[in-house]
């Protein structure tokens, strides 16, 4: 070749650039173009989990409620807050005189691990030996969104890829007619918004894609009025020669997504109406886990992600709002509990006796924790709320690879500190891709003179959770 030609010209003169390619497969098999698949060398070893199910409580449960018991902090309710508590410490809303507030719900022991659980888990807990605990999570951000975006790309601000983005980039996708990062809301999104599933300076093939109970499952799927499936398929055929002309005068590779997307969107028209329609599950499925067909909530979304994972989308990332409890808690924390027990504890149980729980790890949790003090003034032996809590929260783990029955770290006695066995939100995902066949530290991606990876410059495998 001409040492003169430079990249431009090259492209527009080759015969096999990555857009004749796309191209020529477009038309040659009448659109059907895959989806990307694995990078080269991935996975770097054999992968415990093929697929993801991330449960993301938007807004912050409190695991002092819920699994992390403080029989001290009970005993010692109302009585005003050690000064060496809080010495040093930042909160978002209270000041450091708080009152200290124990957890108003029971806790007992179930399974043979005798995993400690609040009350407002009825469903659950008969589980509970599916189930590895992190009680000693910890992370760098005190606000929502932050914290959220942290937990998600490892950064506190916006830009990163997601999660669910570095795994679609690094393992593809199982099924060419369905994304392979695949996201459902109950409620708003709030916080970070679709900060949490973008893919941020990666190809924009990897974001992750809302899939919606009510009307069009994905935005803009139907066609438009009086255009049949054989037109669509005429423009889009006319689009991707407009869009290789484009590839081949610019060289921009989101244009070869652009092509990508545009056929997918296509195959999706007649798979993802036929996934989500609940009605072809027995009577009995849908009761399990107290769904109703047609119907946005929580519980649907848990029988749509076993779906989705059945049909080999690589992750699922259900996101339940209306967590973040800084009032009222006594009576917000077991409604939330209530719309959320059951169906989690189905899905678990679904999985299990499809043989799908083997390689499909399922991870509960949020962007961080609650505080041990009372913000807001007491009913009687009760609680007002709890205010953010960045050094000290739970999170738990099943399947996919994981110790069932396992727990990990350990907090002091009001669960303000962890002293036992810390886990940082960067060795969380640094375990769950390596759950996924993936070296941390190996999958980066080059932007801007250096290269970036999930975990940025830390994260540590946390062994004990693996079997």
């Amino acid at each position: 070749m001409n040492s003169s030609l430079g990249r431009r010209g090259f492209l527009k003169t080759s015969g096999f650039s990555l857009g004749g390619i796309a191209l020529a497969s477009l038309l040659e098999n009448e659109g059907l173009a895959t989806q990307p698949t694995s990078l080269a060398g991935l996975p770097h070893h054999p992968p415990r989990a093929k697929h993801v199910i991330y449960l993301h409580m938007i807004g912050a449960p409190s695991h002092l409620d819920l699994f992390d018991a403080k029989p001290e902090l009970v005993k010692r309710h109302n009585e005003p807050c050690p000064p060496e508590l809080t010495k040093g410490r930042d909160f978002a809303f209270i000041g450091k005189t708080s009152t200290l507030a124990g957890s108003p719900w029971k806790f007992s022991k179930h399974g043979d691990a005798g995993h400690s659980m609040s009350e407002l888990w009825p469903h659950l807990s008969s589980v509970a030996d599916d189930l590895a605990f992190v009680h000693s999570l910890h992370t760098d951000e005190i606000n929502h969104a932050p914290a959220q975006m942290f937990l998600h790309s490892g950064f506190g601000r916006g830009g990163r890829p997601s999660f669910g983005s570095w795994v679609s980039y690094g393992l593809g996708s199982e099924n060419e007619d369905l994304p392979g990062y695949v996201v459902l809301l109950s409620g708003p999104a709030g916080g970070a918004g679709t900060s949490m599933w973008s893919s941020g300076f990666l190809p924009s093939v990897y974001q992750g894609i809302q899939f919606r109970s009510k009307g069009d499952p994905v935005l803009f799927l139907s066609n438009p009025d009086g255009r049949s499936r054989g037109e669509r398929r005429d423009e889009l055929n006319a689009l991707a020669e407009l869009n290789q002309q484009q590839f081949l005068a610019t060289g921009d590779p989101e244009i070869e997504t652009r092509i990508s997307q545009y056929e997918m969107a296509f195959r999706m028209q007649a798979s993802v109406p036929e996934l989500m329609n609940l009605d072809g599950e027995s009577a009995q499925t849908i009761q399990r886990y107290g769904a109703t067909p047609g119907k946005e909530s929580f519980a649907n979304n848990c029988l749509l992600a076993r779906r989705l994972v059945e049909r080999g989308v690589r992750l699922v990332e259900l996101y339940d709002s209306d967590w973040d409890h800084h009032g009222n808690i006594q009576e917000r924390l077991p409604k939330k509990c209530e719309q959320t027990d059951q169906p989690i504890a189905a899905l678990l149980t679904d999985l299990k006796e499809r043989g799908m729980l083997q390689d499909t790890l399922v991870i509960w949790g949020s962007e961080f924790g609650r505080t041990p003090l009372n913000q807001g003034g007491t009913k009687g032996k009760g609680i007002n709320g709890r205010d953010h809590h960045k050094d000290a929260f739970t999170c738990w783990l099943a399947g996919g690879g994981i110790k069932g029955g396992a727990s990990v770290g350990k907090t002091d006695d009001f669960g303000m500190d962890v002293i036992e066995d810390p886990v940082h939100v960067h060795d969380l995902n640094a375990t769950v891709m390596h759950l996924l066949g993936v070296d941390h530290e190996r999958l980066t991606f080059r932007y801007q003179g250096r290269e970036f990876r999930l975990t940025d410059v830390h994260g540590h495998v946390v062994r004990e959770l693996i079997v």
